[in-house]
């Protein structure tokens, strides 16, 4: 069993990725546990099994869930505007043909799960700068978006697909609605319930050498660099960020455990889930989301007429990757460590593996 998957992933190994590890469980059991190559390529340190890693957009899914939970206790409506919670994002401005004028459309929280808000990725400008000064380096979560509300919005709310902060967003409107700190909320309604011990949105500086080492790979030289253990500059703006985007350092063994605890409807009712995968994106937007297969829902990518997958899920800027198929039981969780990975056929991990789970009538 797995023999294709299995020579797809040592493929990548030939790619210059230094090591991987995937698990995928079938009706609640673990069908297949495997991993090859280095944690630490330099010092040789095979992977065990049990290391940490930087995640980064696998975060995503998390975060989109503890929001989500919040919907079902009635907190809020996805057509509800996001300055009705989040004040600052109420007099937003629109950058157009080189001027900023004031934007006709308000931002809504649909929009900041569908990433159709009007935001951007970029972790360099002004605002930001300027929030990690008046801070002092802490960047609060909560804090940090009165600068992010200040920057322009590439577009009116609404009107495109752009891949953008907007689930940091979400991060900072799960505190207010808690009323707690955002990984405070995670810890006790996600990690706790599904049995996450090693998952955190706030790194302890000692529990730092748990982190498997990030690597970055640069196409013009053909180098492969460590980059160290730290989630990469830019997606953490403080030592107080909480990046619901990008900011969840987890395991293979922790982080399977949140994708079964969702396909088994505990973190979330099944009427959500279903929610959650649905296409959000209209015929326009969908011409401006990258992946022709499927549609996107609340923060996932997700099943769509006409294409024949059945999951949802997402990925990470080191290569990491997950899924959730709903109607063959299927959970999977595919991690590597490679910023710009090397390897576009991560992408076919799932597809790779449920090929052989159909066929093998598993």
């Amino acid at each position: 069993m797995f023999e294709k998957l299995e020579k797809l992933m040592d493929g990548f190994l030939e790619q210059k990725v230094p090591g991987y590890d995937c698990v995928i469980y079938k009706d609640g059991k673990c069908i297949y546990r495997h991993s090859n190559g280095y944690a630490d390529l330099e010092n040789k340190l095979p992977i065990k099994g049990d290391e940490r890693y930087n995640i980064y957009s696998c975060s995503k899914v998390i975060t989109c869930t503890a929001a989500l939970q919040l919907y079902e206790k009635g907190l809020f409506d996805l057509d509800d505007k996001l300055s009705k919670y989040l004040p600052e994002f109420e007099h937003m401005t629109v950058e157009a043909e080189g001027e900023i004028l004031p934007a006709k459309n308000s931002i809504t929280i649909r929009h900041l799960f569908t990433m159709t808000a009007g935001l951007n990725y970029d972790r360099d400008t002004y605002w930001i700068k300027k929030g990690i000064e008046e801070t002092g380096g802490k960047c609060p979560t909560r804090e940090m978006m009165k600068y992010i509300a200040r920057m322009p919005l590439h577009f009116e709310p609404g009107t495109h697909f752009c891949y953008s902060l907007c689930h940091d967003v979400l991060a900072a409107l799960v505190e207010v609605l808690s009323g707690e700190r955002f990984g405070e909320y995670v810890r006790k309604n996600i990690f706790v319930p599904a049995g996450m011990t090693k998952t955190t949105f706030n790194l302890p500086d000692d529990e730092l050498d748990t982190v498997a080492i990030n690597y970055k790979y640069y196409p013009e030289t053909d180098e492969l660099k460590p980059m160290g253990r730290n989630i990469q500059e830019g997606f953490k703006f403080g030592s107080e960020y909480e990046s619901g985007g990008a900011g969840c350092v987890s395991t293979v063994d922790d982080y399977i455990k949140f994708l079964e605890a969702l396909r088994k409807c505990i973190l979330l009712k099944r009427e959500t889930i279903d929610l959650m995968q649905t296409n959000q994106l209209s015929e326009s937007q969908l011409k401006e989301y990258w992946k022709e297969d499927y549609g996107y829902g609340l923060g996932v990518r997700c099943p769509i007429e006409g294409q024949p997958n059945t999951d949802f899920g997402w990925g990470g800027a080191a290569g990491a990757k997950l899924a959730i198929d709903m109607v063959h039981n299927v959970t999977m969780f595919y991690v590597q460590h490679v910023m710009n990975p090397p390897n576009d056929g991560r992408f076919n991990v799932y597809k790779c593996a449920s090929e052989e789970i159909i066929d093998n009538r598993m």
